[in-house]
C-alpha cells in the first residue's frame, strides 16, 4: 500500500525531476508552490513507479494531485491511479482528485462511468500567457502595457534590471518590508501568508534553481521577481513593486521575461485566488488561456444509499439494529475472544466505552458512508444472531461483505444466508459488479461458510484466504 510522507522543507527539491519536465501548465506542479504554500495545504508526497503522487489536505479532506510520470508515460499514471484507488479503500479514505489536467478529464470520467463528479474552481485557475507578449508588449492588444512601461522609462530613466544574488538578500528583505507596510494595510491573511512564505524562500532560490531579478530606480530597489521553468513554461511565483512608482508592475515583468524566459513558450502567472482586483489586473495582460485545474470526485456505490435495506430470506431477517438491542449488539461487537477474527478491536478507538457506544459507531460509519451494517434477526422470534456488513466500498463497483454470530447461533447455517442475501442485494440494488470477502487463514469454519454462501476461493496470502463472487455466478 502506499505509505505517504509529510512533506517538509528539505523533500522539495526531491519533486525537481518531476517539475522540470511537467506539461501539465498547471503552477502547482513547481517547487516554488509546493514550498510557498506547505503550511496552508498540509501537502504529503510518496512515489509509485516513475510517478510522483502529492496529497494536500484542504478543509479537512485529503487530495490527490494527478500523479504525473517523470518519463510522461499515460500508462504509468493510470497504474498509480489504480494504487491510490486501492489506498484510499484499504484507508477509509474518499477518492478526490484535484490538479487534474483537462487532457486526462476524458479518460477519469471514463474511468468511474456515472459514479464521478467534475468540477473546475474558476478562482484557482492559472493565468497563461505567450512568452513573446510579455517580452515586447506589441500591437494594440497591449498599448496600455507598452505605455504604463513608457511613462516608468521617463520618470526613472537611472532605472536598471539585474539578476538577484545571494549578495541581495538583505536589500530584498529591506524592499520586502517597506512593500509589507502599505500592502498588508488590508488584513488579508493569505496575503499575509504568501509574503512570509517569500521571506523563507528568498535564502533557497539558488538551490532551487529559481531565477530572480531585481528591478531598481536612482539606486533604490522598486520591484522584484522570482520565478521556475517547468516544461515549456516559466511561473512566475513572486512579483512585488512599491507604490508611487508607476509602471513599475509591467516593468518588471517584461524585464523578467526578457531576462529569463529563454525558450519558453509561456508564462504562468498563477491563479488570482478569487481577488478581483487581482483578477481584473490578470486579465488585462490577456492570457492565452486560462489552465483549468479539474476536481474530480469518484463514487462508490455506498454514496447513493440513503437508508439501511431491510431483507427478507427462507429463516432471517436482515434489518438495522434498533435501540431495543442496544445491549445484545454492544456483547456481540465487544467479545475480544470472538472479534479477533473480526479485523478490528474497538479498544483502538475507545477504551471503556458505554454499550450505546457500539451501536452509535456502527450508525456513525453508515452516516459517514463507510460502512453498511445491518443486524440479522430470526424471523420467527426476533432475536438478534448476529451482523453481516457491507464495507471496502470501491471505485469500481466492488464492495466487502463480513458477517459475525453469538457462539450460540453458529452452526445452523444463518452466516451463509445471510452473505448469500446480503450479496445478492449489494448485485441488484448497489449495481456492484464484484463482492469480495476474506477470513483469517486459520478460521477454518467462515472459509467454509463463505464457499457455502456461493462465494468462490480467490487466493490467500500469509494472513488470509480470499473469495469472490461476481452476478454471473
Amino acid at each position: 500500500m502506499l505509505s505517504f510522507e509529510h512533506t517538509k522543507q528539505e523533500d522539495i527539491l526531491r519533486f525537481k525531476p518531476w517539475f522540470e519536465v511537467q506539461k501539465t501548465h498547471i503552477a502547482d506542479y513547481s517547487l516554488g508552490f509546493q514550498f510557498m504554500w506547505r503550511k496552508t495545504l498540509a501537502p504529503d508526497f510518496t512515489f509509485f513507479g516513475d510517478c510522483l503522487i502529492l496529497r494536500e489536505l484542504y478543509a479537512g479532506k485529503y487530495y490527490f494531485y494527478y500523479p504525473i510520470s517523470l518519463s510522461g508515460d499515460p500508462a504509468a499514471e493510470e497504474q498509480a491511479i489504480a494504487e491510490i484507488e486501492r489506498f484510499c479503500r484499504d484507508s477509509d479514505v474518499r477518492l478526490h482528485f484535484t490538479n487534474v489536467p483537462r487532457s486526462r478529464i476524458a479518460a477519469l470520467v471514463l474511468r468511474y462511468g456515472a459514479n464521478v463528479t467534475v468540477s473546475d474552481n474558476r478562482r484557482w485557475r492559472d493565468y497563461l500567457y505567450p512568452a513573446e507578449d510579455f517580452k515586447t508588449y506589441g500591437g494594440k492588444r497591449h498599448a496600455g502595457q507598452r505605455n504604463h512601461v513608457n511613462k516608468f522609462k521617463h520618470l526613472c530613466p537611472d532605472w536598471t534590471f539585474r539578476p538577484y544574488g545571494r549578495e541581495d538578500e538583505e536589500k530584498v528583505a529591506a524592499f520586502l518590508k517597506e512593500y509589507e507596510g502599505v500592502q498588508l494595510e488590508k488584513g488579508d491573511r493569505l496575503a499575509a501568508e504568501e509574503l512570509a512564505e517569500v521571506y523563507a524562500i528568498l535564502p533557497r532560490l539558488e538551490e532551487f534553481g529559481m531565477p530572480a531579478g531585481i528591478l531598481e530606480a536612482g539606486g533604490k530597489i522598486v520591484a522584484f521577481a522570482a520565478g521556475e521553468r517547468c516544461g515549456d513554461m516559466l511561473v512566475v511565483h513572486i512579483e512585488k513593486a512599491l507604490r508611487g512608482y508607476e509602471g513599475a508592475y509591467p516593468m518588471v515583468a517584461q524585464q523578467f521575461a526578457l531576462a529569463f524566459c529563454g525558450d519558453a513558450a509561456f508564462i504562468n502567472r498563477m491563479d488570482d485566488a478569487g481577488d478581483l482586483g487581482l483578477r481584473k489586473s490578470k486579465l488585462q495582460y490577456l492570457p492565452s488561456e486560462l489552465v483549468d485545474k479539474y476536481n474530480v470526485i469518484a463514487g462508490r456505490a455506498i454514496d447513493a444509499v440513503q437508508k439501511l435495506p431491510e431483507i427478507e430470506t427462507e429463516r432471517l431477517l436482515l434489518s438495522p439494529v434498533g435501540d431495543k438491542d442496544v445491549s445484545a449488539y454492544a456483547r456481540l461487537a465487544s467479545d475480544v475472544s470472538r472479534n479477533r477474527y473480526w479485523g478490528y478491536d474497538y479498544r483502538a478507538d475507545a477504551e471503556a466505552p458505554g454499550e450505546s457506544w457500539f451501536l452509535w459507531a456502527a450508525r456513525e460509519d453508515f452516516r459517514h458512508r463507510m460502512e453498511m451494517p445491518v443486524g440479522i434477526y430470526l424471523k420467527e422470534t426476533g432475536e438478534l444472531v448476529g451482523e453481516a456488513v457491507l464495507h471496502r466500498f470501491g471505485y469500481h463497483a466492488e464492495a466487502e461483505v463480513g458477517v459475525r454470530l453469538f457462539e450460540k447461533h453458529e452452526g445452523h447455517g444463518y452466516a451463509a444466508e445471510a452473505v448469500s442475501a446480503y450479496t445478492e442485494y449489494a448485485f441488484t440494488k448497489l449495481n456492484v459488479e464484484r463482492m469480495e470477502a476474506k477470513c483469517f487463514r486459520e478460521n477454518e469454519r467462515s472459509s467454509k461458510m463463505l464457499l457455502a454462501s456461493g462465494m468462490r476461493s480467490g487466493g490467500s496470502d500469509d494472513t488470509y484466504f480470499y473469495f469472490y463472487r461476481t452476478p454471473e455466478m
